[in-house]
């Protein structure tokens, strides 16, 4: 058995990674500072929960024991970084706080990135493509990737950021507004209510389902690589697509 520290473990991401680390026998501690998140997507999993954001959680020094870091406590959404700029500096300090302790404990980390990073590049989309920031998201993205290769090249830190494309799936309902369209049109749906979709709906997205998401993480998890890796199908649908179906 292993102990796995799991930031945002109670949001959407995180909770299902959460169940599934648990499921395999793992203990895991979750830090969560429950802004897109709740405690009911985890309270039946047994996992140590800690109700804070990372960096207070590094300050705390409550992380001693651990044998690996998945790190998804990070606000998730470009809405997020345009409506409230303070949120580049949350992210950004609570990637450093983990690769700290990544480094004091000597473990691996595996972070979330965005596929978000592509944005205004064409298909296909490859892990060694260079990259222009177009909004403080992918700026701040961009940054924490960074710094995970320094920390590599500094002190040994073993490290993967997953850039996500477009992720679906149970356990959602607490992001709300920022949740995926997917996820918003079945709501719509349940409510018989009209799917809301901007523009024409030819707009095209990688969805990818949040089980396999998870199990990307893990791998990386388990594998002694480090750097970057896309979590998607390769598969892109448009919306119109989506709701045909």
């Amino acid at each position: 058995m292993a102990t796995y520290l799991v930031t945002g473990g109670a949001g959407f991401i995180g909770s299902n990674l959460v169940h599934e680390l648990v499921k395999r026998g793992n203990k895991v501690i979750v830090v969560d500072s429950l802004h897109t998140g709740s405690r009911e997507l985890i309270s039946d999993t047994g996992a140590e929960f800690y109700h804070m954001r990372v960096e207070e959680f590094f300050k705390k020094g409550a992380w001693k024991g651990i044998d690996g870091i998945f790190h998804l406590g990070k606000p998730s959404s470009s809405p997020m970084y345009r409506e409230n700029r303070e949120k580049i500096l949350e992210s950004v300090n609570g990637t450093l706080a983990v690769l700290e302790m990544a480094k004091e404990l000597n473990v691996k980390l595996v972070t979330a990135s965005s596929s978000s990073l592509y944005n205004g590049l064409e298909p296909p989309h490859r892990e060694d493509m260079i990259i222009k920031p177009t909004d403080f998201y992918t700026e701040a993205r961009l940054v924490e990737e960074r710094l995970a290769k320094v920390y590599q090249d500094l002190y040994g830190v073993r490290w993967s950021a997953m850039r996500f494309f477009s992720v679906y799936g149970p356990r959602e309902e607490y992001k709300k507004n920022y949740a995926n369209l997917i996820s918003q049109f079945i709501w719509s749906y349940m409510k018989n209510e009209k799917p809301l979709i901007y523009g024409d709906g030819s707009q095209r997205r990688d969805f990818v389902f949040v089980d396999d998401v998870v199990n990307a993480l893990i791998l990386a998890m388990n594998r002694d690589v480090n750097g970057i890796f896309n979590v998607g199908t390769g598969k892109s649908y448009s919306l119109n697509d989506v709701i045909s179906i």
